[in-house]
């Protein structure tokens, strides 16, 4: 259930661009750990479990001047879910769950970005996990921009997400409190 978060993930509060807006392009720090694609779950309703993918990439356009036309794409290797337990862990990758050796990937791809005009906004995309794709909402906030110490600029954005582990053939009943996880991202983007 936890590696579903893993999308992605969403890390995705992020944005981009069309055909007529100058947007910057921008690669997810993935490499340098400067971003996460995290998850919790409640566990039988008594506590929340915490987990993260380790392994993932994308990377998302945005303009300042027209944030409606941003986008962002990120892919992310199921088979890196950590929850700090391995037992845990290999349970989380097996059919019950993730099913990572069919399905080692899943993926967040933006259809559309609505900000509000204080910095955070609603990023709607397609989410697959498990080979099921579905809508997702990410609810976004712009976190900073600026150079860096290195002569780069970057940017970064943090979303969070809640989806059913039912839309995407999970059928573990872990109890009632347990049906949803929580995605929680954390981007920051070096512009190319």
């Amino acid at each position: 259930m936890q590696g579903l978060l893993a999308s992605s993930v969403l890390a995705l509060g992020l944005l981009g661009s069309t055909a007529l807006v100058q947007a910057d392009d921008y690669t997810i720090d993935s490499e340098g750990k400067h971003a996460s694609v995290n998850f919790r779950i409640q566990h039988l309703g008594y506590s929340w479990l915490y987990g993260r993918f380790n392994d993932f990439s994308g990377s998302f356009s945005f303009d300042e001047a027209k944030p409606d036309a941003s986008k962002v794409e990120v892919t992310i290797k199921t088979t890196s879910v950590d929850s700090n337990h391995a037992e845990r862990d290999k349970h989380l990758r097996s059919g019950d769950f993730l099913e990572v050796e069919k399905f080692p990937e899943a993926k967040f791809v933006s259809t559309a970005y609505k900000p509000n005009g204080d910095g955070t906004g609603s990023l709607m995309g397609d989410f697959t996990l498990r080979g099921v794709t579905k809508p997702l909402e990410i609810k976004v906030r712009e976190t900073g921009a600026g150079k860096d110490p290195w002569g780069g600029f970057r940017r970064g954005f943090e979303g969070s997400a809640k989806f059913a582990l039912a839309d995407y053939g999970i059928s573990m009943d872990l109890g009632p409190a347990s049906k949803e996880v929580e995605l929680i991202l954390s981007v920051e983007g070096v512009k190319k």
